[in-house]
């Protein structure tokens, strides 16, 4: 009797990262790490602040890229966030207006979104008129799309150099997993038959 090897299929992520992605980091960078995450999410809102510390140490190491899973099933408003931030995105200040949505999650609703969009400085008449048209919508499906396409069933979910990390997200998880995809993405020294170069 012959025996086959259990193979196990890794999500990838099925879109790549590009010019219309919301990115921080070098471009240059080893390391790519996707989110897929929801404003009005708990647990996106802690990794929330993980994420700022991962950066914080491991910045020169990591493309840092976040796409909308609004999961409008639990949270009702999550959709009418992620356009806001999109309506923010085109006047350069999508960075802010997520960390807005994620200090007040608990009181998302349209009108305090008009309130967060007033607070930074931007045009809420004009964004409110946007967002009710929902000029943005088609942006965030195309970010749910390819979550769902790259196997996102929750949030928040990361890709590290474009295969799903279902390690945890606290701190030390990743970190572990940027250095370890770091050190796999820089190609080995090859040397001179073991002798060192003078």
């Amino acid at each position: 009797m012959t025996t086959t090897p259990f193979q196990v299929s890794v999500p990838r992520l099925t879109v790549p990262v590009g010019p219309d992605d919301h990115t921080l980091g070098p471009a240059g960078a080893p390391v790519s790490l996707v989110e897929y995450g929801d404003f009005q999410c708990p647990y996106c809102a802690m990794s929330h602040a993980i994420l700022r510390d991962l950066l914080r140490l491991r910045g020169e190491l990591v493309r840092y890229t976040y796409r909308h899973f609004p999961l409008t099933n639990v949270h009702p408003y999550a959709d009418l966030a992620a356009e806001v931030a999109e309506a923010a995105a085109e006047r350069n200040a999508f960075w802010p207006m997520r960390d807005w949505l994620f200090a007040n999650r608990e009181g998302i609703n349209p009108r305090r979104l008009m309130v967060g969009v007033e607070r930074l400085g931007l045009p809420s008449s004009e964004i409110g008129d946007e967002v009710g048209a929902h000029l943005y919508l088609d942006r965030v499906r195309r970010d749910l799309v390819g979550g769902v396409r790259s196997g996102v069933g929750g949030t928040p979910t990361f890709f590290v150099n474009g295969v799903r990390h279902d390690g945890g997200y606290a701190l030390a998880d990743l970190l572990e997993a940027v250095d370890e995809a770091a050190e796999a993405a820089v190609p080995p020294v090859s040397g001179n038959s073991g002798q060192s170069i003078r």
